[in-house]
């Protein structure tokens, strides 16, 4: 399976500003016409039946990263969650992250955290925040819920280091209108949960009625490519298969085609990690 990815187009700082204002306020208008379909109730005690929980570590040493932007994204983190924690997604209503939180401001607290932008590190207020969108995103293919808006990442710039799920099962946010939704479909209410304790984001989706199904994501056609324009390019499937409890009837679905440039050299890397190891 041989996919060819172009070479990122890098493009001006001043088209790069107005064109993300244009579609900030091109959001927000969709949020104004569509303003009752989205979740903005808030409960204080979890739904009876946990459907998925899971947790990601807070602090990870990466390389040519200062620490700093790390801490600095646990207090970015603990004021979003704060606008997410025990919000009640009703039959036919979305949830959407940035809906919820708003935009990251200075003035609001946030910090300085680690942003990507065309495969490059750097910093800007608010960063660090795509290890929310990932949790939610995960837990979200386990349950359920519909996910109606989720932007893949565009590039690969960490070697997998104690990786945990598959390669490319996250969400990269930006706001407002790089988002991640997830649309309530059935006829059950769901609440998500999210705390921190001092080493991982934590979250959980509970449900006011049991579930008839078990969840698995899988991953297929994992494979890494060189391109004509000479970087590498890394490539999976993910799918998702539900199971019922009684039966036993399984449906398989794709959920997502990954496709991502990959920033460092993985023959390179590869030859580190097998140093490291001997």
């Amino acid at each position: 399976m041989w996919q060819t990815v172009e070479k990122p187009v890098h493009r001006g700082k001043w088209r790069k500003f107005f064109g993300k204002e244009y579609f900030i306020l091109k959001r927000k208008w969709n949020w104004i016409r569509n303003h009752h379909s989205f979740a903005q109730k808030r409960v204080q005690t979890r739904l009876e039946h946990e459907y998925m929980s899971h947790k990601s570590m807070l602090l990870r040493p990466l390389k040519d990263v200062d620490m700093i932007l790390q801490y600095n994204k646990v207090k970015n983190l603990e004021l979003a969650i704060g606008h997410i924690n025990g919000i009640l997604i009703r039959p036919g209503e979305t949830f959407s992250i940035w809906k919820l939180v708003g935009r990251p401001t200075k003035s609001k607290g946030y910090l300085d955290g680690l942003t990507l932008e065309n495969g490059q590190i750097g910093r800007g207020i608010g960063g660090g925040l795509c290890q929310l969108g990932n949790l939610l995103y995960w837990m979200a293919l386990h349950s359920p819920l519909e996910i109606s808006e989720r932007w893949r990442h565009g590039f690969d710039v960490f070697p997998d280091i104690n990786r945990s799920i598959p390669f490319a099962c996250g969400a990269t946010l930006s706001y407002n209108y790089v988002d991640l939704q997830l649309r309530n479909s059935t006829q059950q209410d769901f609440v998500i949960e999210l705390w921190l304790d001092k080493s991982h984001l934590n979250g959980r989706i509970t449900s006011n009625l049991a579930s008839d199904f078990t969840y698995q994501v899988l991953e297929t056609d994992h494979q890494i490519q060189q391109q004509w324009w000479g970087g590498y390019t890394r490539h999976n499937r993910i799918w998702k298969e539900t199971t019922h409890k009684v039966t036993g009837d399984q449906t398989i679905n794709l959920v997502t085609e990954n496709n991502a440039i990959m920033t460092y050299n993985p023959l390179l890397e590869a030859q580190t990690m097998s140093s490291n190891k001997s």
